[in-house]
């Protein structure tokens, strides 16, 4: 159980790979199929946020619906996705230095796609899961439609203690793992 007098030191690292400038917002992409209880914590804590599918929702799908979440540095929900959702599937980051709306119209792009067949399918990219096995296997075309705005993408490793952050730079992706903990304090993946 985490304290409101101390951060724990796997939540004070991932504030500082993500909050590395204030002219570039810092998003939560959310799987709202795999955060318990997102509507309620999202209503509570008034962060700006936005469902990524359009239209109304029924109860059942608004619920497992992703969500873009702008974060704040010092929130408590930002506290509560870092220290209890890393590890845990919940969803990815970013940054982009541009508003919430405009990141929701970007990040909507993706979340359907073709098979060979044709056929339309949901594309789960915001679970980190699968982040981080595609964008490795994305093309120089591929990578600028899915960078768009944003400067990177952050999200956690197959273990806890390390977070994967995929930058889009000289026409590359480019990959930095940085450790979250030392001494088996980083938690389980």
């Amino acid at each position: 159980m985490n304290t409101p007098e101390a951060t724990p030191p796997r939540v004070a690292r991932l504030k500082q790979l993500l909050f590395t400038t204030e002219e570039e917002p810092v998003y939560a992409i959310l799987d709202g199929a795999s955060v318990p209880e997102l509507l309620e914590r999202l209503a509570i804590a008034k962060e700006e946020h936005v469902c990524l599918y359009r239209g109304e929702l029924g109860p059942d799908l608004a619920r497992m619906a992703p969500y873009l979440v702008k974060l704040r540095q010092e929130s408590p929900f930002t506290d509560w996705i870092l220290s209890e959702g890393w590890g845990n599937h919940w969803g990815i980051f970013t940054t982009a230095p541009v508003g919430l709306e405009a990141m929701r119209r970007h990040l909507r792009h993706f979340l359907r796609v073709k098979d060979p067949a044709g056929q339309i399918l949901y594309f789960r990219y915001y679970d980190p899961r699968v982040l981080r096995v595609y964008l490795p296997t994305c093309n120089v075309r591929e990578l600028q439609f899915v960078y768009g705005p944003a400067g990177r993408y952050v999200c956690e490793g197959a273990k806890a203690a390390e977070a994967l952050a995929f930058a889009f730079e000289e026409q590359e992706l480019k990959v930095t793992t940085t450790l979250l903990a030392t001494n088996g304090a980083g938690g389980s993946g």
